[in-house]
């Protein structure tokens, strides 16, 4: 398979003369600017997203991922989608967890995203396990019943039509299929709420600017979690969808959210 395929679908490159759009999570921006502006917003980070991640979160978004993974539940041979799977970090560790017997193809909508990740893929020699995919989260490219197990990490909130999304991995499950979901949540303590909102709206940005050179693609990610739905409405958001033995497990006071649910 090709490192980078792309589907069918128009319209993900913004133009040269688009005007400047306002911030891809701002309650007016209209419903079909979004695609465009979650691509451009990832295409301007592309080459520090794994360093920023790395230095805003501390270090602690590798444990996220790495228990995220380990609570799927992977065996060897599993076929598995990475949606919005970006530079590949959950990829690479589904690939471990599958004792490198397995396979997994990462979708996402930004090719600068991916041909990132196919650096780290190729220099841990796992151009075998992990293949790439370009194409929109809400239309999957593949046949129904095909995937052992689908993840998406940190991507569902930047997904124009998230219920789309979520049936759209249904679809593709196999029966049986496992289904997982990291994705910021919001603290529930007040006081580290507070701490966090001091961080987030005011360091990240600041930080974003002077490393990765781009405040705005920082403002972007408190606004894209402050406005994403609460886990009891999430969790019933992916039963709606479908899926059964649906569950939610904070992190870190709240920061983060692991879901999870099956196709009977």
């Amino acid at each position: 398979m090709n490192p980078v395929q792309k589907n069918e679908y128009r319209g993900h490159e913004p133009q040269n003369d688009t005007p400047q759009k306002p911030p891809y999570d701002a309650a007016h921006i209209a419903r079909e600017e979004k695609t465009r502006a979650v691509w451009k917003h990832f295409h301007t980070i592309a080459d520090k997203y794994d360093f920023m991640n790395t230095f805003l979160s501390l270090g602690i978004h590798h444990l996220w991922k790495r228990r995220a993974v380990k609570m799927m539940g992977l065996k060897e041979n599993d076929l598995v989608i990475d949606v919005c799977g970006g530079t590949g970090d959950l990829a690479r560790r589904a690939v471990r967890a599958m004792q490198y017997q397995g396979q997994v193809i990462i979708y996402d909508i930004n090719s600068a995203m991916m041909l990132k990740g196919l650096e780290k893929i190729r220099k841990m020699g796992l151009e075998d396990h992990i293949c790439c995919v370009q194409g929109n989260a809400e239309s999957l490219s593949f046949p129904s019943h095909l995937f052992d197990a689908a993840m998406i990490g940190f991507g569902i909130r930047n997904v124009t039509n998230r219920e789309a999304c979520l049936r759209e991995i249904y679809r593709v499950l196999k029966p049986g299929g496992k289904f997982m979901c990291l994705e910021f949540s919001l603290p529930a303590s007040s006081w580290f709420r507070a701490l966090y909102d001091f961080y987030s709206f005011r360091v990240m940005p600041l930080l974003g600017k002077h490393i990765a050179g781009s405040r705005e693609a920082y403002l972007h990610l408190p606004e894209s979690i402050r406005r994403f739905p609460l886990p009891p409405v999430f969790a019933e958001m992916i039963r709606d969808a479908g899926f059964s033995d649906v569950s939610h497990t904070s992190m870190t006071k709240g920061i983060v959210v692991v879901y999870q649910g099956c196709k009977k």
